[in-house]
């Protein structure tokens, strides 16, 4: 077993993509102690994610479902993307999204999920993401901690508790289907 644990390195790549050429911003937490706990959180908040609407393995199940799907004439189809949605997702706010989230889920999870566990851990990774550049020790004080594996489900649990309780019961009537990927 491993006994020494790294702390999260920041470093950017290149956007070669783009002109003028950015930098696209990296942390590494491979072989970090917070890469441990935060795969745990992974692991657990797939069991969250079949409760997201709008949620979807794969762009293969997309695909299938349009093949079966009428459309009728004069519908819309539109797509909607949240690019910038990790940066911008207020810790505090989306803990207590996940918190909600399990709460009006309970029913459907396994009775012995750890959701005083799982909200405390969560509640480490997100607030204390410490990471160096060169020789300096940094703390990310906004947004979904980067590099960690839990970020992206994290995100869509985040967003897909504003999307079942904001969003469809508004408009749901008008979608004739809604996914995401």
């Amino acid at each position: 077993m491993n006994s020494y644990h790294r702390i999260p390195i920041f470093y950017g790549l290149p956007k070669v993509h783009i002109t003028p050429t950015t930098l696209r911003p990296v942390v590494s937490c491979s072989g970090s102690l917070s890469t441990v706990f935060s795969t745990w959180l992974d692991y657990k908040m797939k069991l969250l994610l079949p409760h997201v609407r709008s949620y979807v393995k794969n762009s293969t199940e997309i695909i299938n479902d349009l093949k079966m799907l009428h459309i009728p004439d004069g519908a819309l189809l539109f797509s909607a993307d949240a690019t910038p949605m990790y940066t911008n997702i207020e810790t505090n706010l989306g803990i207590a999204s996940i918190k909600n989230f399990i709460t009006s889920h309970q029913d459907k999870l396994p009775p012995n999920f750890p959701t005083n566990l799982f909200l405390l851990v969560l509640t480490l990774i997100m607030k204390f993401n410490v990471f160096t550049f060169k020789d300096t020790y940094w703390l990310q004080l906004a947004g979904t901690a980067m590099g960690t594996p839990v970020a992206c489900a994290y995100a869509t649990v985040s967003f897909g508790h504003y999307e079942n309780t904001t969003i469809l019961p508004k408009y749901q009537s008008n979608l004739i289907y809604i996914r995401g990927t």
